[in-house]
């Protein structure tokens, strides 16, 4: 009796650990974009090579970023929108990498590309609507370039300098406003309502909240939270109630050691966990499905 009353209070903490938001991901090692439910179990799937940024769109279908380009796609998987990263500017032969995707207001699509060095802003036909020259150190090499990248409600971008291990503020004609210098090589930065900046960092090992000024007003450390030690600090999302999901990149010698996202909150604490090794490889961006909002206004916080 003591053992079938271990083996069912097993069984209900188990479920109770699968229990969680509905969300959307990319799984970079793994090669595809998921829409996962509550439970765990994967409603939607479809492949991408090396995808890196995703979203559900207010139309009900998603938009996804990977290596090679980005396209738009309906639940039953039809491609509606399509970019393909160049293989040639001009004459010149290009290697380039899309590692960013954002949905803007107005329908367009940003992109930035490594390679190119540069920020686009593609049109409904997949045509250039807008470019932003991007200038890195001659020896950072293509796919350490550049991360997340996002355009703000004000016109201005925030890039994800990866290689050189800082975040650069652009107005909307490209003009550096700012810059902040950040340890290891930032993957995401998001905009928060009270203007600072939550940025994860990568082989850091560290997530910081910087204000305007740029003074860290919060951090996560690589050994603050008991049995997640943070390891690639990729995607993240805040949600309403303040806490933060973070996706721990699990690449680099750590595929299948810990939960691939988690929930912390303000107080680091880990109050949601998400590990499913059969089925994912590296979780490296989410969209919670269960936060309202249009993602083209901005009002999801990613």
């Amino acid at each position: 009796m003591k053992s079938l009353l271990s083996l069912l209070a097993s069984l209900v903490l188990s479920g109770a650990a699968l229990a969680g938001p509905r969300f959307l991901c990319c799984d970079y090692n793994g090669n595809h974009v998921s829409i996962v439910a509550a439970d765990g179990s994967i409603e939607w799937q479809v492949e991408a090579k090396n995808p890196q940024d995703c979203w559900l769109l207010p139309n009900g279908n998603i938009l996804f970023a990977y290596i090679g380009g980005a396209k738009e796609m309906t639940k039953d998987k039809q491609v509606v929108w399509e970019y393909k990263a160049p293989e040639k500017i001009g004459d010149t032969p290009v290697k380039v990498e899309c590692h960013a995707g954002q949905p803007l207001p107005n329908g367009n699509v940003l992109i930035v590309e490594c390679g190119t060095s540069r920020i686009i802003e593609l049109d409904r036909q997949g045509k250039i609507a807008k470019e932003i020259k991007l200038t890195t150190a001659p020896e950072i090499k293509l796919h350490n370039q550049f991360r997340g990248t996002r355009k703000t409600a004000d016109g201005h971008y925030l890039v994800c300098f990866k290689g050189e291990g800082k975040i650069v503020e652009l107005d909307g004609d490209g003009k550096v406003l700012r810059e902040v210098k950040v340890p290891g090589d930032p993957h995401e930065v998001v905009l928060l309502p009270n203007k600072n900046l939550l940025i994860t960092c990568g082989d850091g090992h560290k997530v910081v909240e910087v204000d305007p000024s740029d003074k860290v007003v919060w951090e996560l450390n690589e050994n603050d939270l008991p049995g997640n030690p943070l390891r690639l600090m990729a995607g993240c999302q805040r949600l309403p109630n303040g806490n933060t999901l973070f996706c721990v990149y699990l690449g680099h010698g750590h595929i299948g050691e810990q939960p691939m996202v988690i929930e912390v909150t303000r107080d680091k604490k880990v109050v949601w966990e998400f590990a499913d090794h059969a089925n994912f490889k590296t979780i490296n961006q989410i969209q919670s499905l269960d936060v309202p909002g249009d993602v083209t206004k901005g009002d999801i916080l990613r």
